[in-house]
This record gives C-alpha cells, structure tokens and sequence, in this order.
C-alpha cells in the first residue's frame, strides 16, 4: 500500500531544514552559492590591471560609471564607483584603449561577474576609434565637411525617405512625430539593417537608388539616415567610408539622425543636417501643425484687416468722385482740357518744326566744313606752299652763297696785304734757322750753323761764317 505524504513541502523543509534535501544531502541556496564564488574570486585572483577597449561606456546621474572592457576574444564588465572616479586618471568613452585596476568581483543581483575599478588610466586608442579618427582627417581633407557643400533642408517637404531599420524603435518615433506634426507628409521607408557587417553597404546602397528617383516613385525632397543609440560598435556601420561616400554624393538633402546627443559618426559631419536623435530629425524636418495653423489663422486675419481697408478707401474715392464736378458739369470741364491740348499740339509741332529747322542748319554747316577740308583742296592748298618755301629757301641759300664768297674774297685781300708775300716784294727778306725759325736776333745763330733767306723771289741758302750783335 503506497503512503502519500500531503504535508506542505514547506513545512517538510522546515521540519527538516533549509540546507538539507530530500535524501538528506546539503542544499545550499542562490545567494549562498554567488556568494562563495565571489569569496573564491576576490581571493584567488585579488587585485590587478587589465587591459582593454572601453565599450558601452554610461554616467548615472549618481556618478558611478558602468562600461565593458574588452579585446579580440573576451570582454569584462566593469563598474567604477562615484568615489574613486574622481581620482580617475583618463576619461573613459567608447572606443578608448585603457588600463584599469582593481578587484574582480560578483554582482550577486545578476550573478554577473564583474571588475570593482578603482584606478584608470589610458594605454593608447582604441582600434575603432583610431579606425575613426583617420577617416574623419581624410574625409576633412577632401573638403567633405566643408559648410560649402551642405545643401539646405527644404522648409515644407512633401515626400520623405527614412532609411533605417524598419523594426527599430526609432522608425516608429520618426512616424508618430511626422503624423502628428505634419499628417500631409509622404513618408517612404527604405529598409535596411543598420549593425552589424553588412549594414554599412545596404545604406549606401539605399541612398544610391534614392538619388537615381527611380521610376514609379514620388519626387522625395530630403533623405534621413537614422538609428536609435548604442555603443561605438553599434553605431560602426555610419563610420564607414562608403557611407561617408553614399551621403555625400546623394544629390539630395540628407540628414543624419544617429544615436543620442553625444553620439557623433562620420556620417553627422558628412551630412547636410546632424540631427541629435530621430525624434529631433522628424521635429526638425517638419513644422508643428499647430504652429502652422496657427501662423495660418493670424496671416489670414492679417489679410482681412488690409482687404477692409483697401475696399474703404476705395468706397471713400468713389463717393468723392460721385460728389464731384466731373458728375454735374462734364462738358464744361472737358472743355478746357480740350483747349490745353490744342495749344499743346500746337507747341509740339512748332517744336518740331524749329528743332527740323536747326537741324537743317546744323547739316549745312557741316556740310560747308567739309568742302572746305576736301583732300584734293587740301592737298593742292599744301603743295603751293611746299613750292612757296622751297622758292624762299633756294633764294636765301644762294645769297647766304655770295655773301660767303664775298667774304672770303676781303680775307684773302687782307692775307695778302698783311701776309710775308707782300712784305718781300717791297725788298725785305725772311731769314730761318735750320729748323725753319724766323731768325729775329743774330744771337740765334752761331758760327757754322745753316741758315735759309727767303727773298720776294726764290731762297738763298748759307752757313754763317761770323755773327755780329748789337747791344741795346
């Protein structure tokens, strides 16, 4: 006969006790197991420094910080408190390569072992954030950032392509802000994954076919790459280059929505608009409608008030005009009017008339001056006083001629009268030394020296025998 015991199993576990099992073995409880291995933890391994990429970096408001530390194989959750973060020696973000000591222990809550950091301090970048750090130098290189090329955001867009994933919650947050912000908006989703390998390609490639309009679809005025937050990895697939490529040769406005405020990705700095989230992108792609209506309401209230006026004003011109002369005496009016015409008709055809008549004159008289300049007149008139000159010049020189002539006959008489020639043909004599010196005084020459007397006719030649001198 089997025997079935209905006591409670509580009452059971009591009558026997918490650590003891059915078949009387130990049964230890959760708590107890987590708290054993964190006792062998905090022993066996103690304190010490590792070395890693910080990855899902997050600051509670408390101070503590909590983020990954990880390599190529592993990763190590890790925890500093408000107290020693303080004294830390680098500031921790994502993508960063640091060191970090401390004491690995359990976070009995999770059962999730964990590293107690107490000291941080940087071992170099990480190989993502270097990865990003020298596209972002290339791409600023090229000039991709530059103010220059950003496009402006349309104010009232009519059709919007979302590319981003179509199962994410920031697909839906664009959506309910773009309903209730502005309903008349066409929205067209382009899907495609946005982590993980892969992601970068299939946005580039929507953006490519968005900017080729393909056929079929409407005219889309901006594009909006978007993805809620997450770590630098999460957020890789906007880093890559060939996205950095796809947006900028987009040939529309693209805004990019990726991650939170703090996140930054090539992507941001490439874009014509960097919105902080989604939800920022959809309120700053649209209007609020109930601004608009409301701009609508006091524009159209604008409106009425200038229509009520221009229409008084006009309803007070025709009632003067109804009062006025023109209504009880038109002919009499019109008939001075008349008059001043006639005598305005007549001042401009005697106007024309005189400016005709000057005119008249005007061309005469150039017409006179230009017989007068004729060529052949001139060059006649020029060639008679080219003949006059050249007479006046052939009469000058020939007496400039016999006046020189004349002159030089009276010098040649003077020569000759004043000249040696003349004083030897009255019977004086020229007497030169062998050097062929006038000989004035005897005391030039000297016995034996070679003398030359010149007569009226011919030359006497003679070696001087003795000298003899006059005194005084």
């Amino acid at each position: 006969m089997d025997l079935f015991d209905f006591t409670p199993a509580s009452s059971r576990r009591k009558a026997r006790g918490d650590n003891e099992g059915e078949g009387g073995e130990k049964v230890e409880s959760v708590t107890q197991v987590t708290r054993r291995i964190r006792e062998l933890l905090e022993s066996g391994i103690g304190s010490l420094w590792v070395r890693g990429e910080v990855s899902n970096h997050r600051r509670q408001s408390s101070g503590h910080h909590y983020f990954t530390v990880k390599d190529a194989g592993a990763q190590l959750a890790c925890v500093l408190f408000r107290g020693n973060a303080t004294g830390a020696g680098a500031a921790l973000m994502d993508g960063q390569e640091v060191q970090v000591f401390g004491e690995i222990s359990v976070y009995e809550a999770r059962g999730q072992y964990q590293m107690i950091v107490k000291q941080v301090r940087a071992a170099g970048m990480g190989a993502l954030q270097a990865k990003f750090e020298a596209l972002k130098r290339k791409l600023l290189e090229e000039g991709l950032f530059e103010n220059s090329r950003k496009r402006p955001i349309p104010r009232f867009p009519r059709t919007v392509a979302l590319v981003t994933s179509p199962t994410g919650a920031a697909l839906q947050d664009m959506l309910n802000i773009l309903k209730r912000r502005a309903p008349w908006l066409r929205v067209l989703v382009f899907p495609v994954r946005v982590q993980g390998a892969g992601a970068a390609e299939e946005i580039a490639a929507a953006l490519r076919m968005i900017g080729r309009n393909p056929v079929g679809l409407p005219a889309i005025d901006t594009v909006v790459i978007a993805r809620g937050g997450g770590s630098l990895e999460d957020l890789w697939a906007f880093n890559e280059e060939v996205t950095a490529r796809a947006v900028d040769a987009c040939p529309l406005p693209v805004i990019s929505a990726v991650g939170h405020e703090i996140d930054f990705t090539i992507a941001d700095f490439v874009a014509d608009l960097r919105a902080p989230t989604p939800s920022a992108a959809a309120e700053l792609l649209t209007p609020d409608r109930a601004d608009l209506l409301a701009s609508l309401a006091q524009q159209g209230e604008r409106l009425r008030r200038r229509l009520d006026q221009t229409m008084a004003q006009y309803r007070r011109v025709l009632e003067l005009v109804s009062r006025g002369a023109l209504t009880r005496d038109t002919e009499n009016l019109l008939l001075s009017w008349r008059e001043r015409t006639d005598d305005m008709e007549e001042s401009l055809v005697d106007s024309a008339r005189s400016a005709i008549r000057d005119r008249r004159d005007l061309v005469q008289s150039w017409a006179q001056r230009l017989e007068r300049h004729r060529p052949d007149r001139v060059v006649a008139a020029r060639q008679a006083a080219l003949t006059l000159m050249a007479e006046r010049l052939l009469t000058r020189a020939q007496a400039a001629v016999r006046q020189r002539l004349a002159e030089l006959d009276r010098r040649r008489d003077q020569l000759a009268a004043l000249g040696p020639d003349s004083v030897l043909s009255r019977g004086f004599s020229l007497t030169l030394d062998q050097n062929g010196r006038a000989v004035r005084d005897a005391r030039q020459l000297q016995a034996g020296d070679e003398f030359t007397t010149r007569l009226a006719k011919g030359k006497v030649r003679g070696v001087v025998r003795e000298v003899e001198t006059e005194e005084g």
